[in-house]
């Protein structure tokens, strides 16, 4: 193998085209063979391996500076740059990240897991290389799905005046996760279709110079376009026509089934089944929305380059017609047209997983909730068992969007109860609504539940007892059904268990009734601690004689982490819990 001899870039400058070719199928075929294993970014990787290659053959990493954007297509970039044991080797396929990381290699730069980043980065890593009169090359790489992110556009204005070394290769596979959206893609299509030679032409018209490479999947084309632009002197954009999914029949004909995948047979792509799953709310959440669309025709279904995120796959994006909309992977742009559309009487749904809702912040705050527009955002994820990498993490939602005046935010503990508050947030005008779509698939003791939620901030008492209240937020109700059946059968106490349903708000006279009879309350929630749920539980109380413990995951980063070690790390078992509440007791 071609394979076993590169350990490192500089192991490709003197392989010829035919070499390079081998290569170029033998990293394709052990990407293949991993991540039928374990899963992974599938068709944005088969797509970029000539690319890898040809980079890591033309430009001098890691003097040369290689940047990455979402680094979705970042693993044959590994396998040149001395990690291609985690992908030959079963035994070591845990050994690095599906995403760039520097504390892995001097050849990653940035840990990036998150779209729209890496011409604002490498912008950046430019200016300072010309601040200090250093002389190497800068280059950023950007799939076309993550042109319609606001970032690029902003990295992509200041970029074409640095007026350096600054090389923008465009990787255009046609798609993002699902198919494009927004009118840049016309101007792509333009410029594939007149081999990049028409006269409209979006990047010349910010100030780059330009290149076209129509067949991005030709290594030897590959290697000429970078020679000719190496140590260039000004901004350039190499745009780059190559195929998702490259080499692996089952991924090209379906780009967006394979964009990521699990375990699969590699002779038929069939999925290898594991356990099958709860409750599908990604699913229910799309046949919701159809039915709801049937009969009003102001209800609209947004996402941001993420469609089944809220179950909208092709079949169903094409049932939903106009009132499915994806704007690309702009989750600013998706809140303030949400709000726009809720101001003049539609009724929009924007559908975002919890990792990515931080990036409209400002959108929520300011285009949404300062201007009270009663349009529902739903939260998918939102739990510390979701996804587990560094950049994807999904327990901070809480602190953030509980915090926005205005904003109700509402947990749901099973499906009942979040179908239940989906159709009274579509109906009612009073209030914008986030709802963190449940993440647990344990049946839980939800009886009775309401319709209306007009009247907000009000907890429901599910289990009356005494001495100790267990506030159990959302997903972790059924965590809260299993402290308080322990504390009954094995210690004798009876404790009072309560839905709170609203994330955003205090329930004071369900608080203070507590007082009468209560010495301890406690507090569980799917996400972080600091800012979140259970310290506006613990303000409450203040200085009274009420002693409340909070759990959840204390605020970190963390990255690859076993559930069920990190859970127990921070107390969040049903075993540990019940002990902290006995020692409480004691020492109240």
């Amino acid at each position: 193998m071609v394979l076993d001899n590169i350990n490192s870039p500089k192991d490709l400058k003197e392989l010829s085209i035919d070499e390079l070719n081998v290569l170029c199928q033998e990293i394709r075929d052990c990407l293949i063979k991993k991540l039928s294993v374990r899963g992974g970014h599938c068709a944005p990787n088969l797509g970029m391996v000539e690319m890898s290659v040809a980079m890591h053959r033309v430009f001098n990493s890691p003097e040369d500076r290689i940047i990455f954007d979402v680094s979705h297509q970042c693993y044959p970039h590994k396998i040149l740059t001395g990690r291609k044991e985690a992908f030959l080797n079963a035994d070591k396929y845990s050994d690095v990240s599906g995403y760039t990381e520097p504390s892995e290699s001097e050849h990653d730069h940035f840990i990036i897991g998150h779209t729209s980043t890496s011409v604002s980065l490498a912008s950046g890593v430019a200016k300072a290389r010309d601040l200090k009169h250093e002389n190497y090359n800068v280059i950023a790489v950007i799939g076309d799905g993550s042109l319609s992110g606001g970032e690029a556009f902003e990295g992509l204005d200041y970029a074409a005046e640095l007026n350096s070394n600054m090389i923008v290769v465009v990787n255009d596979n046609q798609m993002s996760i699902a198919e494009n959206h927004g009118g840049i893609y016309r101007n792509l299509a333009l410029l594939r279709e007149t081999n990049g030679c028409a006269e409209c032409n979006l990047f010349k018209a910010m100030g780059f110079d330009y290149r076209y490479v129509a067949d991005g999947n030709n290594v030897e084309a590959l290697i000429n376009c970078f020679n000719e632009v190496k140590d260039i002197d000004h901004p350039i954009v190499l745009h780059i026509n190559t195929i998702k999914g490259k080499g692996y029949k089952p991924a090209e004909n379906n780009k967006e089934g394979w964009h990521y995948c699990g375990a699969f047979d590699i002779e038929s792509g069939e999925p290898v089944k594991g356990k099958e799953g709860g409750i599908d709310y990604q699913t229910l959440t799309a046949d919701y929305l159809l039915e709801k669309m049937k009969h009003d025709e102001r209800v609209v279904a947004i996402t941001a380059g993420t469609p089944t995120v809220m179950g909208f796959n092709a079949e169903r994006r094409e049932k939903a017609g106009k009132q499915f909309i994806d704007v690309g992977i702009a989750e600013e742009h998706a809140v303030a047209l949400a709000s726009g559309i809720a101001s003049n009487g539609g009724k929009p749904v924007f559908g975002v997983y919890s990792t990515f809702i931080q990036r409209a912040y400002d959108q929520i705050s300011q285009d949404l909730c300062i201007n009270n527009n009663p349009a529902t955002i739903l939260v998918f994820w939102g739990s510390l068992g979701a996804m587990n990498d560094v950049t994807h993490l999904c327990f901070f939602d809480i602190p953030l969007l509980s915090n926005i005046p205005n904003l109700v935010y509402l947990a749901p503990t099973c499906l009942e109860e979040y179908t239940a508050m989906l159709n009274w947030s579509i109906g009612q005008d009073k209030y914008p609504v986030a709802i963190r779509v449940p993440a647990g698939k344990e049946a839980v003791n939800v009886v009775n539940i309401e319709k209306n939620y007009d009247i907000l901030n009000r907890y429901k008492i599910i289990d009356e007892g005494n001495d100790v209240a267990i506030i159990a937020v959302g997903s972790y109700f059924s965590l809260g059904e299993r402290v308080a059946a322990t504390l009954k059968n094995k210690h004798n106490i009876t404790p009072t268990l309560i839905n709170p349903r609203y994330i955003s708000g205090i329930d004071s006279k369900v608080l203070n009734s507590l007082k009468d009879n209560h010495k301890v309350v406690i507090t569980l929630e799917d996400g972080v601690v600091d800012g979140g749920f259970g310290e506006k539980i613990s303000r409450f109380y203040g200085s009274s004689k009420m002693r409340v413990l909070n759990f959840g995951a204390k605020k970190e980063f963390v990255d690859r982490y076993n559930i069920k070690e990190f859970l127990k790390a921070n107390r969040l078992t049903e075993e540990l819990i019940v002990e902290d509440i006995i020692n409480c007791l004691k020492n109240s």
